[in-house]
């Protein structure tokens, strides 16, 4: 599975990366970007099964990223979760009205991003 893990900060791109790579390494391969106009370049030229997304960004923020995604058919099914610090619940509230399959609160825990992972696969 290719994931797309879209974090202005190398180390949480990396503690994500992490988190997977340990309980499971054969099964990922990882692209990185540290904003949304990145990673909505590197959905226009690669494959990617799951996206995870961080809210506040530079350039094009997570939320705004979604949004425009879920606009284009082609990325209509795409599996996104959103793992962020935006904990209030108008925050998961609004990330889900704009397309996010999950939501994760940093930090991160390796069990519940296995288990939401999982989750929105399954559904897709």
């Amino acid at each position: 599975m290719k994931i797309l893990v879209v974090d202005d900060s190398r180390i949480m791109r990396t503690i994500v990366k992490n988190s997977l790579l340990q309980n499971n390494s054969a099964l990922y391969s990882f692209l990185e970007a540290d904003n949304g106009v990145d990673a909505f370049n590197i959905l226009e030229r690669e494959h990617v099964d799951l996206l995870l997304v961080d809210w506040n960004m530079p350039h094009l923020n997570g939320l705004d990223l979604v949004k425009e995604l879920r606009i284009l058919p082609k990325y209509k099914n795409l599996p996104i979760i959103m793992i962020t610090s935006e904990a209030a619940k108008y925050n998961v509230i609004e990330a889900v009205k704009a397309g996010v399959n999950d939501y994760l609160v940093k930090p991160v825990d390796d069990k519940k991003l296995l288990l939401k992972i999982e989750q929105v696969m399954s559904i897709n």
